[in-house]
């Protein structure tokens, strides 16, 4: 990791600089503003303008107490703020602040993972093989994925002669054939990893499967980290977990292909469910819409 100057060091320093204008930056409105200003003065502005030297050390100090709790730099917090900020669906958002530190908390995420599979956080983000990067035996030490389905738990008392492993194989496999699915249809693999990735980080972190849709559709940071349209990281979720209508439920449509999979249905046969297909192939992203 890139080493640099602590904002811890010169917290009472970078206050004096920014003054007033430092408070002003806590509002949803006045970064919105910042921002716009800056995207349209072109290629540099950020290099070269004040405010945005000052947006950066508020950043750096605004997320400093996040950075610590995952023992990151707070520099680093920073700067995947600053990726976030240059998107256009930032500047729009209702609460531009609500974006950034969405994509934040993303970012440790993903740097803990990294650290603890000791690859890149890059690797974690981007590989297409998500297997490669998905460590399972996390899933099944979180307290709720046991209710989403059996395989995601850890069994102290199973027989020596079992495999204590064939569990965490079952989920990444499925993990896996969802990629692969989406795959055959159109849909960028690298893409569907990174998405059902975090969705399966999150299951681990929701009470109930029933809400799961929902609590995810409403992370709108997803559009922004991703960069995929809202409506298809909607679809997704309702593929991939379910529909929560109660009108689906004990349908294939209502269990979504993750339980489908876990269940033991051959991924084979989910390719010949051509509804299935046809709402997979529908909810493909148009690059004209992700911007």
């Amino acid at each position: 990791m890139t080493e640099h100057t602590s904002p811890a060091d010169n917290n009472n320093a970078a206050a004096a600089q920014s003054g007033p204008a430092s408070h002003d930056l806590e509002s949803p409105e006045a970064l919105r503003a910042l921002l716009i200003r800056l995207h349209e003065s072109g290629p540099g502005a950020w290099q070269h303008d004040r405010e945005a030297a000052e947006l950066m050390r508020y950043t750096a100090i605004r997320y400093r107490p996040l950075a610590q709790k995952h023992d990151l730099d707070p520099w680093e917090i920073a700067s995947a703020a600053f990726e976030v900020m240059l998107a256009p669906s930032t500047r729009k958002a209702r609460n531009p602040w609500a974006v950034v530190t969405r994509a934040v908390q993303i970012t440790c995420g993903v740097e803990i993972r990294a650290a603890g599979m000791l690859v890149s956080s890059g690797k974690v983000r981007h590989t297409s093989r998500i297997a490669g990067f998905h460590d399972a035996i996390r899933f099944a030490e979180r307290e709720h994925l046991t209710d989403y389905h059996p395989a995601f738990a850890v069994n102290p008392a199973v027989d020596e002669e079992d495999d204590p492993d064939d569990a965490r194989i079952r989920v990444a496999t499925a993990l896996s054939a969802i990629v692969e699915l989406f795959a055959s249809t159109g849909w960028d693999a690298v893409l569907v990893a990174d998405c059902v990735e975090h969705v399966a980080y999150r299951l681990a972190d929701l009470t109930s499967r029933a809400n799961a849709v929902e609590v995810l559709r409403r992370d709108h940071a997803i559009s922004v980290l991703f960069d995929i349209p809202a409506k298809s990281w909607s679809a997704l979720l309702r593929i991939v977990l379910g529909h929560p209508d109660r009108k689906y439920a004990g349908t294939p449509t209502g269990d979504g292909v993750l339980l489908r999979l876990l269940n033991e249905e051959p991924l084979d046969l989910l390719r010949c469910d051509t509804g299935l297909l046809a709402a997979i192939w529908a909810a493909k992203p148009n690059k004209s819409e992700a911007s």
